[in-house]
Protein backbone atom coordinates (compact mmCIF):
# COMPACT_ATOMS: atom_id res chain seq x y z
CA UNK A 1 0.00 0.00 0.00
CA UNK A 2 2.95 2.32 0.83
CA UNK A 3 4.39 2.24 -3.16
CA UNK A 4 1.58 3.69 -5.02
CA UNK A 5 1.52 6.52 -2.19
CA UNK A 6 5.28 6.85 -2.65
CA UNK A 7 4.81 7.02 -6.42
CA UNK A 8 2.39 9.36 -6.04
CA UNK A 9 4.21 11.91 -3.83
CA UNK A 10 7.09 11.48 -6.51
CA UNK A 11 4.74 12.60 -9.49
CA UNK A 12 3.11 15.65 -7.13
CA UNK A 13 6.40 16.84 -6.49
CA UNK A 14 8.29 16.33 -10.21
CA UNK A 15 5.54 18.18 -11.45
CA UNK A 16 5.46 21.01 -8.40
CA UNK A 17 9.50 21.36 -9.46
CA UNK A 18 9.14 21.73 -13.31
CA UNK A 19 6.08 24.44 -12.46
CA UNK A 20 8.67 26.01 -10.03
CA UNK A 21 10.99 26.34 -13.19
CA UNK A 22 9.11 27.02 -15.41
CA UNK A 23 7.96 30.10 -13.39
CA UNK A 24 11.25 30.68 -12.44
CA UNK A 25 12.22 30.66 -16.13
CA UNK A 26 9.03 33.19 -17.15
CA UNK A 27 9.95 35.32 -14.76
CA UNK A 28 13.62 36.35 -15.64
CA UNK A 29 12.00 37.26 -19.04
CA UNK A 30 8.89 38.95 -17.89
CA UNK A 31 8.25 41.26 -16.19
CA UNK A 32 12.56 41.60 -15.09
CA UNK A 33 14.11 41.30 -18.48
CA UNK A 34 11.74 43.67 -19.91
CA UNK A 35 12.15 46.17 -17.00
CA UNK A 36 15.97 45.49 -17.03
CA UNK A 37 16.14 46.64 -21.07
CA UNK A 38 13.86 49.64 -20.17
CA UNK A 39 15.50 50.70 -17.12
CA UNK A 40 19.21 50.52 -18.82
CA UNK A 41 17.68 52.40 -21.92
CA UNK A 42 16.43 55.26 -19.56
CA UNK A 43 19.62 55.37 -17.81
CA UNK A 44 21.33 56.67 -20.89
CA UNK A 45 19.70 59.91 -20.58
CA UNK A 46 22.85 60.60 -18.61
CA UNK A 47 24.40 61.33 -21.59
CA UNK A 48 21.81 64.30 -21.79
CA UNK A 49 22.66 65.65 -18.27
CA UNK A 50 21.26 65.94 -14.53
CA UNK A 51 17.67 67.36 -15.72
CA UNK A 52 17.35 64.26 -18.56
CA UNK A 53 18.06 61.39 -16.24
CA UNK A 54 16.24 62.78 -13.41
CA UNK A 55 13.15 63.01 -15.28
CA UNK A 56 13.87 59.44 -16.95
CA UNK A 57 14.98 57.51 -14.15
CA UNK A 58 13.43 59.14 -10.94
CA UNK A 59 10.31 60.88 -11.80
CA UNK A 60 6.92 58.94 -11.45
CA UNK A 61 3.44 60.44 -12.69
CA UNK A 62 2.07 59.85 -8.93
CA UNK A 63 3.09 57.69 -6.22
CA UNK A 64 0.70 54.69 -6.32
CA UNK A 65 2.39 54.60 -9.99
CA UNK A 66 6.11 53.94 -8.40
CA UNK A 67 4.55 51.49 -5.95
CA UNK A 68 3.03 49.78 -8.71
CA UNK A 69 6.01 49.67 -10.38
CA UNK A 70 8.15 48.65 -7.67
CA UNK A 71 5.68 45.59 -6.61
CA UNK A 72 5.77 44.14 -10.42
CA UNK A 73 9.72 44.24 -10.09
CA UNK A 74 10.73 43.64 -6.56
CA UNK A 75 7.75 40.32 -5.87
CA UNK A 76 9.51 38.59 -9.33
CA UNK A 77 13.00 39.74 -8.12
CA UNK A 78 12.20 37.89 -5.06
CA UNK A 79 10.40 34.94 -6.41
CA UNK A 80 13.44 34.59 -9.00
CA UNK A 81 16.30 34.47 -6.36
CA UNK A 82 14.59 32.08 -4.42
CA UNK A 83 13.79 30.02 -7.73
CA UNK A 84 17.59 30.33 -8.60
CA UNK A 85 18.78 30.03 -5.08
CA UNK A 86 17.04 26.70 -4.86
CA UNK A 87 18.62 25.59 -7.78
CA UNK A 88 22.34 25.92 -6.72
CA UNK A 89 21.68 24.04 -3.92
CA UNK A 90 20.27 20.87 -6.27
CA UNK A 91 22.27 20.84 -9.52
CA UNK A 92 25.70 21.44 -10.74
CA UNK A 93 27.80 21.46 -13.76
CA UNK A 94 29.82 18.29 -14.93
CA UNK A 95 32.32 20.87 -16.99
CA UNK A 96 35.30 18.91 -14.90
CA UNK A 97 34.27 15.88 -17.21
CA UNK A 98 32.38 17.22 -19.94
CA UNK A 99 34.10 20.95 -20.90
CA UNK A 100 31.48 22.15 -23.36
CA UNK A 101 30.45 25.22 -24.45
CA UNK A 102 26.86 24.67 -23.14
CA UNK A 103 28.59 23.05 -19.24
CA UNK A 104 31.14 26.40 -19.40
CA UNK A 105 27.94 28.65 -20.01
CA UNK A 106 25.79 27.05 -17.17
CA UNK A 107 28.80 26.99 -15.06
CA UNK A 108 28.74 31.27 -15.60
CA UNK A 109 25.31 31.52 -15.30
CA UNK A 110 25.37 29.76 -11.79
CA UNK A 111 28.44 31.92 -10.52
CA UNK A 112 26.80 35.39 -11.97
CA UNK A 113 23.57 34.84 -9.60
CA UNK A 114 25.69 34.87 -6.84
CA UNK A 115 27.83 37.99 -8.24
CA UNK A 116 24.15 39.55 -9.70
CA UNK A 117 22.58 39.07 -6.69
CA UNK A 118 25.21 40.73 -4.47
CA UNK A 119 25.42 43.99 -6.79
CA UNK A 120 21.22 44.54 -6.78
CA UNK A 121 21.23 44.35 -2.98
CA UNK A 122 24.12 46.65 -3.05
CA UNK A 123 22.40 48.87 -5.96
CA UNK A 124 19.19 48.83 -4.51
CA UNK A 125 20.22 49.94 -1.00
CA UNK A 126 22.62 52.90 -2.25
CA UNK A 127 20.05 53.89 -5.37
CA UNK A 128 16.54 53.34 -3.74
CA UNK A 129 16.10 52.65 -0.15
CA UNK A 130 18.68 54.40 1.35
CA UNK A 131 17.90 57.85 -0.25
CA UNK A 132 14.29 57.11 0.12
CA UNK A 133 14.12 55.99 3.01
CA UNK A 134 16.81 57.94 4.81
CA UNK A 135 17.76 60.99 3.13
CA UNK A 136 14.02 62.16 2.16
CA UNK A 137 14.24 61.53 -1.94
CA UNK A 138 16.06 59.87 -4.86
CA UNK A 139 19.68 59.57 -5.47
CA UNK A 140 20.92 62.61 -6.92
CA UNK A 141 22.71 62.81 -10.13
CA UNK A 142 25.39 64.46 -9.09
CA UNK A 143 25.95 61.89 -6.15
CA UNK A 144 26.13 58.99 -8.61
CA UNK A 145 27.78 60.74 -11.01
CA UNK A 146 30.83 61.54 -8.18
CA UNK A 147 30.95 58.66 -7.50
CA UNK A 148 31.88 56.74 -10.25
CA UNK A 149 34.22 59.37 -11.19
CA UNK A 150 35.73 59.65 -7.95
CA UNK A 151 35.42 56.51 -6.29
CA UNK A 152 37.41 53.45 -7.78
CA UNK A 153 35.37 50.61 -5.78
CA UNK A 154 31.83 51.86 -6.62
CA UNK A 155 32.97 52.26 -10.67
CA UNK A 156 34.65 48.81 -10.39
CA UNK A 157 31.49 47.60 -8.59
CA UNK A 158 28.98 48.91 -11.75
CA UNK A 159 31.18 47.75 -14.43
CA UNK A 160 31.50 44.16 -13.00
CA UNK A 161 28.22 44.24 -11.59
CA UNK A 162 26.46 45.21 -15.36
CA UNK A 163 28.65 42.61 -17.00
CA UNK A 164 27.19 39.76 -14.89
CA UNK A 165 23.82 41.32 -15.33
CA UNK A 166 24.25 41.55 -18.88
CA UNK A 167 25.79 37.42 -18.92
CA UNK A 168 22.83 36.24 -16.64
CA UNK A 169 19.72 37.92 -18.57
CA UNK A 170 21.55 37.31 -22.30
CA UNK A 171 22.61 33.95 -20.99
CA UNK A 172 18.84 33.08 -19.50
CA UNK A 173 16.72 33.74 -23.17
CA UNK A 174 18.21 30.34 -24.12
CA UNK A 175 17.67 29.09 -20.51
CA UNK A 176 14.12 30.10 -21.27
CA UNK A 177 13.84 28.74 -24.67
CA UNK A 178 14.54 25.23 -23.64
CA UNK A 179 12.07 25.22 -20.76
CA UNK A 180 9.52 26.35 -22.28
CA UNK A 181 9.89 24.05 -25.74
CA UNK A 182 10.36 27.41 -27.69
CA UNK A 183 14.24 25.57 -29.03
CA UNK A 184 14.73 21.78 -29.08
CA UNK A 185 16.93 21.00 -31.53
CA UNK A 186 20.28 21.80 -32.80
CA UNK A 187 19.33 24.36 -35.02
CA UNK A 188 16.76 26.23 -33.18
CA UNK A 189 18.96 26.05 -30.25
CA UNK A 190 21.43 27.51 -32.46
CA UNK A 191 19.22 30.69 -33.18
CA UNK A 192 18.51 31.03 -29.60
CA UNK A 193 22.22 31.33 -28.36
CA UNK A 194 22.89 33.72 -31.46
CA UNK A 195 19.90 35.83 -29.81
CA UNK A 196 21.36 35.37 -26.62
CA UNK A 197 24.99 36.86 -27.17
CA UNK A 198 23.38 39.49 -29.28
CA UNK A 199 21.10 40.76 -25.80
CA UNK A 200 24.26 40.06 -24.21
CA UNK A 201 26.28 42.63 -25.91
CA UNK A 202 23.50 45.36 -26.08
CA UNK A 203 22.79 45.37 -22.85
CA UNK A 204 26.56 45.32 -21.78
CA UNK A 205 26.58 48.67 -24.22
CA UNK A 206 24.16 50.17 -23.03
CA UNK A 207 25.16 49.36 -19.56
CA UNK A 208 29.10 50.62 -19.94
CA UNK A 209 27.80 53.94 -21.80
CA UNK A 210 25.71 55.00 -19.27
CA UNK A 211 28.75 54.13 -16.87
CA UNK A 212 31.03 56.17 -19.18
CA UNK A 213 28.23 59.48 -19.45
CA UNK A 214 28.15 59.10 -15.32
CA UNK A 215 31.63 58.76 -15.12
CA UNK A 216 32.13 61.75 -17.48
CA UNK A 217 29.86 64.14 -15.89
CA UNK A 218 31.16 63.17 -12.61
CA UNK A 219 34.10 65.38 -13.48
CA UNK A 220 31.95 68.75 -13.19
CA UNK A 221 31.45 67.78 -9.68
CA UNK A 222 34.26 67.64 -7.81
CA UNK A 223 35.47 64.74 -5.24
Amino acid sequence: MTQPAESAATARGASASFTWTRLGSLLSILPLGVWTVNHLWDNLSAFSGKRAWEAAVEDHPHPVAHGLTLLVVLLPLVLHTAWGLQRLRSSGANINRYSTYGNLKYLLQRITAVGVLAFLGAHLWLALIKPRLFEGGPEPFEDIAREMRFHGPTLLVYVLGTLGVAFHLGNGITSFAWTWGLAAGRRSLQRVDRLAVATFLVLLAFSWATIYALYEAGGQYGP
